[in-house]
């Protein structure tokens, strides 16, 4: 028994200066290695930046320019790995690895189909140009300004300053609306006058007052038009541009417009109706007591 635990303990202690001896005599490769690694890493940082101000003398979005960096990095990082690889004499543990990745890689794309699909719709909204950093867009019920366009999500500002993130997929999938795409926005008003309003006057008051509150805007290119006779008013709608491309721009001059036209209105008499209601009865009608007060 001794003699067996004797021989067992000659073996592990051969067994550790053989890993001792090749750990010496691989030392200076794992230096070399690691010294490799590090100016990999220094090396992918550098031509990162290299890369994205080079680009930035090209026409492509900010987002697409950063994900073409970003790609060039990993490339470096990747030719690091497989010179450590080669240094470290790992050639056989690289062509594992190489052969493993398509089995590995199949079932990765199986199991992350939304993350891929996010990250595809990603590159495409990088490089196309109905929607850029800046534009104020809507998408999937929400709007507001896109302030990045990542490999996950497009980042929205919303009017009320919170920030909403709509995943590429979905964007890419559904409409969008982009108010940015021109240099005006049109701004849309609709009310109404009273049957006995001089429609005249009603149409001149309105075009003269919007013309006078916007400096930008004449009263000739105010858009004004009677649309129906409603149930208790003739209503209008009026249309004229605004030098925005902002909804919140919009909404506000929508609201100076209001508030100029009522007062434009009560100035010249002219009534915004609510709604009522008239009984037309077919014949004179009589209201009769009771029989007490009859005889009272």
């Amino acid at each position: 028994m001794i003699a067996q635990f004797s021989d067992a303990w000659a073996k592990m202690l051969d067994k550790l200066q053989n890993w001792l001896d090749i750990m010496v005599i691989s030392l200076p490769n794992f230096l070399i290695a690691l010294i490799v690694f590090v100016i990999s890493l220094i090396l992918s940082k550098y031509i990162s930046n290299l890369s994205l101000r080079l680009l930035d003398r090209s026409k492509l979005q900010r987002s697409m320019k950063n994900l073409i960096s970003k790609i060039v990095s990993i490339v470096v990082i990747l030719f690091g790995i497989f010179l450590v690889l080669g240094i470290l004499d790992l050639s056989k543990t690289l062509n594992t690895i190489l052969a493993g990745a398509g089995v590995v890689g199949l079932a990765i794309g199986l199991a992350l189909q939304g993350a891929l699909a996010n990250i595809y719709s990603g590159i495409v909204l990088s490089y196309v140009k109905f929607i850029k950093f800046g534009d104020w867009i809507q998408s999937n019920g929400y709007e507001g300004e896109v302030v990045d366009i990542d490999l996950r999500s497009v980042s929205l500002k919303q009017p009320d300053n919170n920030m909403v993130y709509i995943p590429n997929k979905l964007v890419v999938e559904n409409p969008i609306k982009n108010f940015s795409t021109t240099a005006q926005s049109r701004v849309i008003l609709t009310c109404g006058v009273a049957y006995s309003t001089d429609l005249s006057l009603a149409m001149k008051v309105v075009q003269e007052t919007i013309a006078d509150r916007f400096d930008s805007i004449n009263a000739e290119d105010v858009l004004f038009i009677y649309r129906e006779f409603g149930d208790s008013s003739i209503n209008f709608e009026t249309r004229f541009w605004i030098d925005s491309t902002s909804a919140l721009e919009v909404a506000k001059a929508k609201s100076i417009a209001i508030i100029a036209i009522k007062e434009a209105f009560d100035r010249n008499n002219i009534t915004i109706p609510f709604p009522i209601r008239t009984l037309d009865f077919p014949m004179p009608l009589t209201i009769s007591g009771n029989k007490e007060d009859k005889e009272a």
